[in-house]
C-alpha cells in the first residue's frame, strides 16, 4: 500500500489476491479489499488494459543507443543522482535489494545493487532501459510516485501485477526547483527484506539530490537574483533540511525546495504565479538592506500567517530591485500619520521611514526606547498609516498592571471564573485588538508565566480565556516596547528566548530626546497643540537653557513643562520666560552649563542625565513620588533610573 509505511497498516495478502481474481473473473474492483490508498492505481492499471494474471503484453524497452542518449538528455541529474545512489546502495549492502534511478517517463537509467538480487530483478525487466510507467508496469512504486507526484511504498501483493508480487519498492519523485517532476529513485528488493524504515532513506536521498540541483541552478556565481535558506532554527541554515527559494530582481518566485513550499504553504503549481511579497512579510528591499549590511548573518523572517523562520540571503552582487507598483497606487508618505512625528531629527527620520515600510505588513514589531521618548505615540502613528487603521488600537501596560490581574486583563476570563469577576466575563485585551493592533508596552516586564501564554497565542493565532471555555481565533498586529535589554533579560533567565523571536520581527528605535537635534521644531508643535489659538514663542535664553537639559523624562517630560507654563502664561503674553516655569525645573535649568562650554564631553549624556534626576530628588525634598511628578515619569521608572545610573 502507498504511503503507509507500517506492515500492520497494509492491506492482507490473502484479499490482495483475492481482489486480483475478483478483477479478472468479473471485471470489477472491490476497493475495500485492496484500500482507498491502493485503489486509484490499480484502477489506472486495469483502465491501461493490463490483466494482473498471466502472461503480460510486451512492454517497450529502450535500445542500447536510445538508453544512451537518455542518459546524455539528462546528464545533470544522473551526475547529482549518482553519489546519493551510492548513499543508499551503501545503506542496504547485504539486505537482497538495488537502487534505481527513472526517468520522468518511468525509464530506468542506472541501477546499484547486490549482483544475485540483480539477476533476479532481470526476469521482470527491472533494469537500465526498461520502462517501468504505471501504463506498462501496472502499479509499482516507480511508475505510481511518478503518477502521485509522491513518495511510495509498494509491497508485494500490493504490485498490480502478480508476477511483481516478489517485490518491495520504495520510491520518491525527484523535484526540479521550478516544480517539475525529473524522476524518481527507487530502492527495490525482496519481499521479506521489506523495511518500513527504507522509505525515509529513500526520501532523504532524493532530498539531496534536488538541493544540488537548485544549487547548481542558482549559484550567486550566475544566478542573477537572490537566494533565500529557510530553516525554523538558525543552525539549521546550510543543512539538507532547509528550505530554499530563488528570487527574481522584480520580486517573483524563480524555483523553490520541497521544503520551502511546505514551510510556506503554496504549491508547486502556484509557484510561478507566486512573487515574495505573498509569501514572506518583510519586504524584499528590506531584505537586500540587511544583506548589505551583514551578508552572512542569518535574521528573523515570517511568512503571511504570522510564522517566524530563520533566513540567510545569498547574491553575487547588489541587486537592484525592480518596482512594479503603478504611479497612482504609491502612498503619498506626506498625508499619513507617520509624517506628523518628523520634525527633522536624522535619527527620528529613519526609524519613521522604515516604520512606514513595516507598517502595512504582518511582522511583529518590537520598539526599543526610554521612558516617556515616544514609543507608543509611534505605535499608534504606524496603526494609523497601516491596512488595519479602521480597526481598534489596544494599548497594554505590562508594567502596570498588578500581575494577579493582568491575565485577565490580556486573555479574558469566563464568569465566575475567579472571585470579584465581573458576572458577564470579559473578552480580554487581546480579543478586543481582532483586526487591529496590539500594543504590549513594558514588554520586559511581563511576568514569566504570562509570557509562555502569550507564547501561546502567538503559535495558534487563539486565546483562550480564563476559567474554559472554546478558543477564540484572532487576528492582530503585534507591536510591543520596551526599554529594557530584553537579550540582558534572556540570559537573566528573566525573559523567554522563545519569546523574544516572536516579538522581535523588527526593531525600531526611537531616541531619546537629549540625543535628539529637533528639540526646537518639538517645543514649537507642543505649545501649538497646547495654544491652538495663539502664537507663543520661547524666551532666547530659555530656548538655550532647554536645549542644554538632560531630559530625563523626554517627551512625557517636555510636555509636563509646557503644560504649566501655558497654565501661567498671562492672555496678553507671547513668549515664554523663566517666571513660567516650576521653580524646581527652573533651578534645575540654570545648573545646566550652555552645551557648547559644558567641562564634560558633549556624548556623555549618562552623567548629564544621572545630574538631573538627582538635583529634581533633591529639589523635591526626596519625595520620590514629587520628583517623579515634576520629570513626567512614573515613581517605578525614577527608581530604576537611579539605580541604573548608580
Amino acid at each position: 500500500m502507498m504511503r503507509n509505511t507500517a506492515m500492520q497498516e497494509r492491506p492482507a495478502a490473502r484479499g490482495l489476491r483475492l481482489a486480483r481474481r475478483q478483477l479478472m473473473e468479473r471485471g470489477e474492483l472491490p476497493r475495500e479489499l485492496i484500500g482507498p490508498d491502493l485503489a486509484p492505481s490499480w484502477q489506472r492499471s486495469w483502465q491501461a488494459g493490463l490483466r494482473p494474471c498471466g502472461r503480460m503484453p510486451g512492454a517497450p524497452h529502450a535500445s542500447g543507443a536510445q538508453l544512451a542518449r537518455a542518459l546524455e538528455l539528462q546528464r545533470e541529474l544522473v551526475a547529482h543522482a549518482r553519489p546519493a545512489m551510492e548513499f543508499l546502495a551503501e545503506h542496504t549492502e547485504g539486505t537482497d535489494s538495488m537502487v534505481i534511478l527513472a526517468g520522468a517517463d518511468g525509464l530506468l537509467l542506472q541501477a546499484l545493487g547486490d549482483l544475485h538480487f540483480i539477476g533476479r530483478a532481470e526476469r521482470v525487466a527491472l533494469r537500465p532501459g526498461a520502462i517501468w510507467c504505471e501504463q506498462h508496469r501496472g502499479t509499482n512504486a516507480i511508475g505510481t510516485a511518478l503518477a502521485d507526484a509522491q513518495p511510495v511504498v509498494v509491497h508485494a501483493d500490493e504490485h498490480y501485477l502478480e508476477r511483481n508480487g516478489f517485490l518491495t519498492c520504495a520510491a520518491a519523485p525527484i523535484v526540479a526547483p521550478s516544480g517539475s517532476v525529473l524522476g524518481v529513485l527507487d530502492v527495490s528488493g525482496d519481499h521479506r527484506g521489506y523495511h518500513r524504515h527504507t522509505i525515509g532513506l529513500v526520501r532523504s536521498a532524493a532530498r539531496m539530490i534536488e538541493h544540488r540541483l537548485f544549487e547548481t541552478r542558482h549559484h550567486p556565481r550566475h544566478w542573477p537574483g537572490i537566494v533565500l535558506r529557510l530553516h525554523a532554527q538558525p543552525e539549521g541554515i546550510g543543512t539538507l533540511t532547509e528550505g530554499l527559494l530563488a528570487v527574481r530582481e522584480d520580486g517573483t518566485l524563480a524555483g523553490a525546495n520541497r521544503t520551502a513550499i511546505q514551510m510556506l504553504g503554496i504549491t508547486w503549481n502556484a509557484l510561478a504565479r507566486t512573487s515574495l511579497a505573498d509569501v514572506i512579510a518583510e519586504p524584499l528591499s528590506l531584505l537586500l538592506d540587511c544583506f548589505q549590511r551583514a551578508p552572512s548573518a542569518p535574521r528573523i523572517v515570517h511568512g503571511r500567517e504570522g510564522q517566524a523562520v530563520w533566513a540567510r540571503i545569498e547574491a553575487a552582487r547588489p541587486v537592484q530591485v525592480h518596482r512594479s507598483t503603478p504611479p497612482e497606487a504609491v502612498t503619498d508618505v506626506t498625508a499619513d500619520a507617520l509624517a506628523t512625528l518628523d520634525t527633522g531629527d536624522a535619527a527620528m527620520q529613519a526609524t519613521l521611514s522604515r516604520a512606514r515600510k513595516l507598517a502595512g505588513t504582518a511582522i511583529p514589531l518590537l520598539v526599543q526606547g526610554e521612558s516617556g521618548a515616544g514609543k507608543e505615540v509611534l505605535a499608534r502613528a504606524m496603526h494609523d498609516s497601516s491596512p488595519r487603521r479602521g480597526q481598534g488600537f489596544v494599548a497594554v501596560n505590562c508594567a502596570a498592571l498588578p500581575e494577579t490581574l493582568i491575565e485577565a486583563e490580556l486573555f479574558g476570563y469566563e464568569r465566575g471564573a475567579f472571585t470579584g469577576a465581573a458576572r458577564e466575563g470579559a473578552i480580554g485585551r487581546i480579543r478586543e485588538a481582532q483586526g487591529g493592533t496590539l500594543f504590549l508596552d513594558e514588554i520586559g516586564d511581563m511576568p514569566p508565566a504570562l509570557q509562555t501564554r502569550l507564547l501561546r497565542v502567538l503559535q495558534d493565532r487563539q486565546v483562550t480565556p480564563l476559567g474554559g471555555g472554546k478558543p477564540v481565533p484572532v487576528d492582530f498586529w503585534l507591536v510591543c516596547a520596551t526599554h529594557r535589554d530584553l537579550r540582558a533579560q534572556i540570559e537573566a533567565g528573566r525573559f523567554r528566548e522563545d519569546l523574544f523571536y516572536r516579538l522581535n520581527g523588527f526593531t525600531l528605535k526611537v531616541p531619546a530626546l537629549r540625543a535628539r537635534t529637533d528639540l526646537p521644531e518639538l517645543l514649537q508643535r507642543e505649545l501649538r497643540r497646547l495654544l491652538p489659538q495663539r502664537e507663543v514663542a520661547l524666551a532666547p535664553d530659555l530656548l538655550a537653557a532647554l536645549r542644554a537639559y538632560a531630559w530625563p523624562g523626554n517627551l512625557r517630560q517636555l510636555s509636563n513643562v509646557l503644560r504649566t507654563a501655558c497654565a501661567l502664561l498671562e492672555p496678553h503674553e507671547a513668549q515664554i520666560g523663566w517666571q513660567h516655569l516650576c521653580d524646581d525645573f527652573a533651578a534645575s535649568l540654570r545648573d545646566v552649563p550652555p552645551r557648547d562650554s559644558q567641562a564634560e564631553p558633549v556624548d556623555d549624556l549618562r552623567s548629564v542625565s544621572r545630574r538631573a534626576i538627582e538635583r529634581c530628588v533633591k529639589d523635591a525634598d526626596g519625595n520620590m513620588s514629587e520628583a517623579a511628578r515634576r520629570l513626567g515619569i512614573s515613581r517605578n521608572t525614577l527608581y530604576r533610573r537611579l539605580a541604573e545610573e548608580s
